[in-house]
Parts: C-alpha cells; structure tokens; sequence
C-alpha cells in the first residue's frame, strides 16, 4: 500500500485517548462492548444462558413414566426399539419422542351412564373409554343389545410398530372392529328367547372368538385380558314372554315339589304304620310266646306234683287238716264238719253260728 494511503488511515484511526473521552463524554457515535469490563468468563457465563433459554423453550427432552413406553421418530421415521421409563434426550425439529400407554385399557358397550373409574387421573391413568351397546339382530331379526366390557393393553416390545401401521386410532381398528364382529356373529345364532339360557356359553364364545381373532394379528400388537359379557337387554315383548315362561315353569316346579312332598309323606306314614303293625305282632307274638311258655312250666309243675303224690303224702295231709279242724273246733264248737268219699279232701267245716244268724236275720 502506498505511504501516502497507510499515513491517512493513521490519522483516521482514533486513539485509546480519545475513545476513553468520547465515553466520558457520553457521545453515541462509538461502540462500547458490554463484556469489556466482566472480565474474562463473561463470554462463558453468556453461552451457558444462551443454552439454558434454548432448552427450556425448545425442550429437547421427555420423559416417560412407568407403564408407557417411549417411540421415537427420526425424521419421520419410527424406531422399532421402545424406549422404557426415564428421562430421554431428542434433536428438536429433526427428532420427536411420543409416550404411549401401555397399562391395562378398558372399553365398555353400554347405555347406562355411570361415573368412570381414575376419571380425576385421566392425565395418568388414560384407557377408559365408553361405547354405545353393542345392536345385534338374533336368529328371527329381534332387535337386541348386548353390554360388554373389554380389557387389553398394548404390546410394549412391539407398540412402535403398532403404531407405525395402525396409526393413533388402533383401538377402534383392532379391538372395537373385532369385538362388535365377533359378537353380532354369536348372538345371531341365537332366538331372542334362547339368550337367556344360553348366556353362559354365549359369554364363552364372545370370549374365545375375541381372543382368536385378536391374537391372529401379525406379531400380536394387543394381549386380551378379558372379554366380560354384563346384559343382554331384550325387547320389552319378548322379555314379558320370557317372564310368563319362567313363572308358568314356577308353578309346574312348585307343584312338583308339593307332589314329591306329599309322595314322601305318604310314605313316610305308610312306613309308620308298617312299623306300628310289626311292633305290634312282635307284641303280640311275645304275649302268646310268654302264655305258651307258662303253660308249658305249670303242665310240667303239676305233672311234677302229680307225680310226686301217694298214699301215704295223701294220708299224711290228711292228718294235718283233722288236726288243724281239731284246733279250731277248741275255738268255735259251733263248727260243723262234712267228710268227702274218697278222701280227695279230707274235710269241709262250716261256721254254725254263722248260719244261724243269716237264718234269724231272714226271718226278721
């Protein structure tokens, strides 16, 4: 450059003098650096600011609570690793963290509006959702409604692509299609009149065909917990039907149950009575056994007896009465005495006395 050019960009060139009293001065025309005098970490502390404002309005970072699972999308791309519970780090604008519930859901086909359970927690617990009841035409076209409840919860190792195929709304796509299907094509097996009856392998068929259909699904995106079968509301004319049946069906079981009653009674009595007639011969059959028996003993008695008299004992007995007869003659000498032939009964004594008075008092 030239001597000339380099001595006048010398003179334009301002001293450290003149800055220093140019901002003293306070004039505007010359740039003062607000770092100048914070001393050497000043420009660190201002990059560390410059950071901390960039994260808190770009928040580069999520977090995902237990029972969720984390999909992250690269440029729209979904990445088939879920990213579990914790604190998780993304590129803004190029990068995007989205949380999915991966806890026991609940879908419930109903008319009756009654309060859902963890509504205060909805921001945490999610997966209530209410659906009208399920309309179904049975065997003869009879409108009928069927409430039913449904839990399930999305595969966790595989919810990125679930999501990726299924989009936001897999729920309606694969549990509400599958479960309405299912339970049109087993109701409408069935007479309206027949459901009643049949509910208990009507429920294990919704169940069974639910869970089928569910688990067919290419790497099984959603595990069924339970399918629960709660009412099954009939048309009004065909539920009064229903309630004519069953109380006709009452009254032919009540009078069954009364005819059976009094079968039993019958014989019961008839048992009774058997057993009063058997007491009564074993009685009577006893009473005859025990007059066999003492006839039996006196015939052996006398025979004893007779077989033990002779002449002599007859004499002898003899004897004895006249002396008794003597004695008593001492005492009563009005006493008169008939002697028997034979001599079977050695003496008959009379009281004479006696006599007279009876003939005294017959002739007063």
């Amino acid at each position: 450059m030239p001597a000339d050019m380099n001595d006048y960009f010398k003179k334009k060139k301002p001293s450290n003098n003149s800055m220093n009293t140019n901002n003293n001065s306070g004039g505007g025309g010359n740039f003062n650096n607000p770092l100048s005098g914070m001393g050497k970490g000043a420009p660190w502390m201002f990059i560390i600011v410059v950071i901390g404002f960039a994260l808190f309005v770009l928040k580069p970072f999520t977090i995902i609570n237990s029972g969720e699972v984390g999909i992250k999308i690269n440029t729209g791309k979904f990445e088939q690793e879920p990213l579990g519970a914790g604190l998780h780090f993304f590129v803004p604008v190029l990068q995007k963290i989205i949380p999915v519930n991966t806890r026991i859901r609940m879908i419930t086909y109903s008319d009756v509006r009654t309060g859902e359970l963890g509504d205060a927690y909805r921001n945490l617990e999610g997966g209530l959702k209410r659906n009208p009841a399920i309309t179904v035409l049975d065997k003869r076209g009879l409108t009928v409604n069927i409430d039913i409840a449904v839990q399930y919860r999305l595969k966790a190792e595989t919810a990125p692509a679930t999501i990726e195929k299924w989009g936001a709304s897999w729920e309606e796509k694969i549990i509400n299609s599958k479960v309405r299907e299912v339970v049109r094509d087993v109701v409408g097996r069935y007479t309206a009149e027949q459901l009643p009856e049949m509910r208990n392998e009507i429920a294990a068929a919704i169940e069974t065909k639910v869970k089928e259909s569910v688990d067919s699904l290419e790497n099984r995106p959603v595990i069924l917990a339970s399918v629960e079968l709660r009412t099954i509301n009939l048309p009004p004319k065909i539920k009064d039907q229903i309630e004519r049946v069953q109380i006709a069906k009452q009254d032919v079981t009540i009078a069954e149950q009364e005819k059976e009653k009094a079968k039993q009674q019958a014989q019961r009595a008839a048992e009774v009575a058997r057993g009063e007639a058997e007491r009564n011969r074993i009685e009577a059959q006893g009473e005859a056994d025990k007059i066999r028996i003492e006839a039996e003993e006196q015939a052996k008695a006398n025979r004893l007896i007779s077989d033990s008299l002779s002449p002599e004992l007859l004499q002898l007995e003899q004897i004895k009465t006249q002396n008794k007869f003597n004695e008593a003659l001492k005492v009563n000498k009005d006493a008169q005495i008939f002697l028997t032939p034979g001599g079977a009964v050695p003496n008959i004594w009379v009281d004479a006395k006696g006599k007279e008075k009876q003939r005294l008092m017959g002739q007063q």
